[in-house]
């Protein structure tokens, strides 16, 4: 093989996505085939909610992906994580949503629907709930919130995420709202970090200059997709039925960066963690160097 066809040697491999539109930014380049993004890196995408990509990455099948804030805090040992990318909010983060037929303090001996789909969300409310507002007698199930309203029952609160959050936001028989990102803020000042994107620490080990690459383009995806996102919010509303002030809005209360006070909100919900038992103790923030 001569020096220049192995150059052009493209690099296969299979990157997790979050099936959610809060992620777009970070995927569209990739996506779109953006050459100053993929250099030599041709990326396999596996799409689906957290949970899914949690399992994923824990058992293996992949060596770089988006999961779940709670999934590193329960087995960091197995991951390094990518520096300086993460979703989340400084505030209203939207799209994630306690929705509830009565205020929030008068659900205590009451059940609560959680999205199938999500663990940190899940994690958080719980304490959230006994912490900030002092609900310590509560029921919790696990399911399809939408085909659960389809089908005509009336859950007393649901715990829902994504895209189905925006979807149910303003459904007509759940008038108190309380977002998580918001609660978070109030609770502890901080920013909150639901989702971090990280590397196998045993591919790593056999692979480290391809998860290199591979960690150095999706910064530069998420770069470039931030860039040019009001570019592509009215392609995004036509899909999703939301307006492109709507959408600006949204996007305007996320995050992508794990700057200073970003690790002080992770941090902080690891202390968390440990304190409620849920994991032995906070761990240490290990990132890949790129």
């Amino acid at each position: 093989m001569s020096a220049s066809t192995e150059q052009h040697t493209k690099i296969s491999m299979k990157l997790g996505r979050i099936g959610y539109l809060n992620v777009l930014p970070i995927y569209e380049p990739i996506e779109s085939g953006d050459p100053d993004v993929l250099g030599d890196l041709d990326f396999e995408i596996v799409s689906g909610p957290p949970s899914y990509l949690n399992d994923r990455m824990a058992a293996g099948e992949l060596p770089i992906s988006s999961m779940s804030s709670v999934e590193y805090g329960r087995r960091h040992e197995q991951y390094l994580l990518i520096p300086d990318l993460g979703i989340g909010s400084r505030g209203p983060v939207q799209s994630v949503l306690l929705l509830s037929r009565k205020p929030i303090k008068e659900l205590n001996g009451g059940g609560i629907l959680v999205s199938a789909q999500t663990h940190t969300s899940a994690t958080l409310l719980r304490m959230l709930l006994a912490d900030h507002y002092g609900l310590d007698s509560l029921r919790y199930t696990t399911g399809n919130a939408t085909a659960i309203l389809e089908s005509g029952e009336r859950p007393q609160a649901i715990l829902c995420i994504g895209d189905e959050a925006l979807t149910l936001r303003r459904h007509p028989d759940y008038p108190v709202r309380l977002d998580l990102g918001e609660a978070w803020r109030e609770w502890t000042g901080l920013p909150f970090i639901f989702g971090l994107w990280g590397v196998s620490r045993k591919t790593f080990q056999e692979q480290p200059a391809q998860l290199r690459a591979a960690a150095r383009a999706l910064l530069a995806s998420k770069r470039a997709g931030v860039a040019k996102l009001p570019s592509l919010l009215p392609a995004v509303s036509q899909t999703t039925g939301m307006t492109v002030d709507e959408l600006t809005d949204y996007f305007a209360g996320l995050v992508y960066d794990l700057g200073p006070e970003e690790l002080d909100g992770l941090r902080a919900f690891y202390a968390a963690l440990a304190r409620h038992g849920i994991i032995d103790s906070a761990p240490a923030l290990e990132f890949i160097d790129i």
